[in-house]
């Protein structure tokens, strides 16, 4: 009798179901048990993924989608990524508006992926017309038959990780889970996930993640969006000069900022203590992570989940670059003679 043949039918069935692992040098004087959720397991490396997947397939549902349709966008990359992936299999054409801010692996793997990208000045205001935000909306006005997923105002961005990352956390952690520490940019992966969880057990924290110069933290805070918190920084994926409709601000019990520095350090110690070669947005969780539990935020029985939203094969040109890091004023004594351990022989 032939045997089944056991495979998958195409590459977007692997979406979903990414692994936790246990961190285990970089954790060992914290406070607590430390777990990483490893979103670069997806496909196309990140939690974008689950969105781009799940969005398309409303807007199928919907009617709004149809043979010949365009999907437009505005991204940092990762989201960009994931359509462009989407798109291929389901046959859509895909025009992305990306902030100058992202690495160039990411825009270059934009290109590979078959998307037409339209590159935008990164530090314009919300408004401009040259933002990448107005930018994919004049593109969608002027292309017939196209859709704007529009990610930091869209629903269905929130819904995606509601039904699918938070209800893996919880089950991986057989509902002992007590913290949740996530990067917040559009707000999709932390507002969902937090609000499947509060559902299951109202004490767990939900901690979102920050930059400096970027309005959210405040915002929570105070519920008012001063912009003159605005300011440029380097970590993508994470921060926001608005407040998108995608953050569910009352399932979030706390944000914290980090700084670019101590991120791309971050990312790279990451490499070195856990073999885990994550983004730089999970460098930032990560030194979150490190500044809460100096803070005392945990305790000896605390089971902490940390999102990893991508890989660091889209920052090679930038954290794990030597010569980015000298650029940006990141390396000094302590750690250039680390980073350098390359040797050429003649």
């Amino acid at each position: 009798m032939e045997r089944e043949i056991k495979a998958y039918n195409n590459i977007l069935e692997l979406i979903g179901k990414t692994p936790l692992v246990r961190l285990n040098r970089m954790t060992e004087d914290f406070e607590g048990e430390f777990f990483a959720k490893l979103e670069a397991f997806n496909p196309g490396h990140s939690a974008k993924d689950r969105i781009a997947h799940f969005i398309i397939e409303e807007a199928e549902r919907s009617g709004l989608l149809h043979p010949g349709s365009t999907i437009i966008e505005t991204t940092s990359g990762n989201t960009g990524f994931s359509l462009a992936m989407v798109s291929i299999i389901k046959g859509y054409e895909c025009i992305l508006a990306v902030s100058s801010k992202s690495s160039k692996d990411k825009i270059d793997m934009l290109r590979s992926m078959g998307a037409t990208v339209y590159v935008c000045p990164a530090h314009v205001s919300a408004d401009d017309p040259r933002s990448y935000y107005q930018v994919a909306r004049r593109l969608h006005e002027e292309t017939k038959g196209s859709i704007y997923i529009n990610q930091y105002f869209n629903a269905f961005n929130i819904e995606a990780h509601y039904r699918t990352t938070g209800p893996e956390i919880w089950e991986q952690t057989g509902g002992q889970i007590t913290h949740l520490v996530a990067c917040s940019g559009t707000g999709g992966t932390i507002s969902g996930t937090a609000r499947f969880l509060k559902e299951q057990n109202p004490d767990i924290r939900i901690i979102g993640v920050d930059a400096y110069g970027s309005v959210l933290k405040k915002y929570h805070e105070t519920g008012e969006l001063d912009t003159e918190e605005i300011y440029p920084y380097r970590i993508e994926g994470l921060g926001k000069n608005l407040i998108p409709d995608a953050t569910d601000f009352k399932s979030i019990d706390e944000f914290i900022k980090v700084t670019d520095e101590e991120s791309a350090h971050m990312s790279r110690h990451l490499c070195k203590t856990e073999g885990i070669f994550a983004g730089y947005t999970s460098g930032a969780a990560m030194q979150a992570v490190k500044q809460l539990s100096e803070a005392g935020e945990f305790a000896p029985d605390s089971k902490v989940v940390v999102i990893f939203p991508d890989h660091g094969s889209r920052y090679m040109s930038k954290v794990y670059s030597d010569q980015w890091m000298e650029d940006q004023g990141f390396f000094d004594s302590k750690n250039v003679a680390e980073a350098r351990k390359i040797q050429f022989v003649k």
